[in-house]
C-alpha cells in the first residue's frame, strides 16, 4: 500500500512540474537529492562499522563481560528474563553508557546487536519480549 502511495505522489508530481514547465528544476532536484543521500548514508556507515568494530573488539578482549559483571545488580533487575552472562547483556551496557556519554550514533549499532541478542532469547519470536521492551523505553 505504502508504496502505491509513494509510486503515486512520485508521477502526480512528474506530471503537475511537466505542466507548470519546470521538470528541469524537478530534474535538477532529484539528482542534488540522490548526492546528498549517498553521502548521509557514506557518512552514517562509517560511525556504524567504527562502533560495531569497536564493540567486537571489546567483546573479543573480554571487556564487555568484565563491564557486564561491575553493573550486573543493577541491571539484572531490569532485564530479569536475561541470564547474567549472556552477550546482550554487554551491549545492553555498552549502549547505556553510550547515550549516556551523549554518543546517539554510537549508540544505535549497540541497540540493534543487544535487540538481535534478546530476539534469539525469545526464540525469534515476532513478539517483543519483557526485556526488549524495556530496553527499548531506555
Amino acid at each position: 500500500m505504502v508504496n502505491i502511495i509513494w509510486v503515486s505522489l512520485t508521477v502526480i508530481g512528474l506530471v503537475f512540474a511537466m505542466c507548470n514547465g519546470t521538470l528541469q528544476d524537478v530534474n535538477e532536484a532529484v539528482f542534488k537529492g540522490a548526492k546528498e543521500a549517498v553521502t548521509i548514508s557514506f557518512g552514517l556507515m562509517s560511525v556504524l562499522v567504527f562502533w560495531l568494530g569497536l564493540m567486537k573488539i571489546a567483546e573479543q578482549s573480554g571487556l564487555l563481560d568484565i563491564f557486564s559483571r561491575m553493573c550486573r545488580p543493577f541491571i539484572s533487575k531490569l532485564f530479569p528474563d536475561i541470564p547474567p552472562d549472556h552477550p546482550a547483556m554487554g551491549y545492553i551496557l555498552s549502549n547505556l553508557m553510550a547515550n549516556f556519554f551523549g554518543l546517539g550514533n554510537a549508540a544505535t549499532p549497540l541497540g540493534i546487536k543487544a535487540m538481535e541478542q534478546m530476539k534469539k532469547l525469545n526464540g525469534n519470536r515476532s513478539e517483543a519480549s519483557r526485556s526488549m521492551i524495556t530496553f527499548f523505553g531506555c
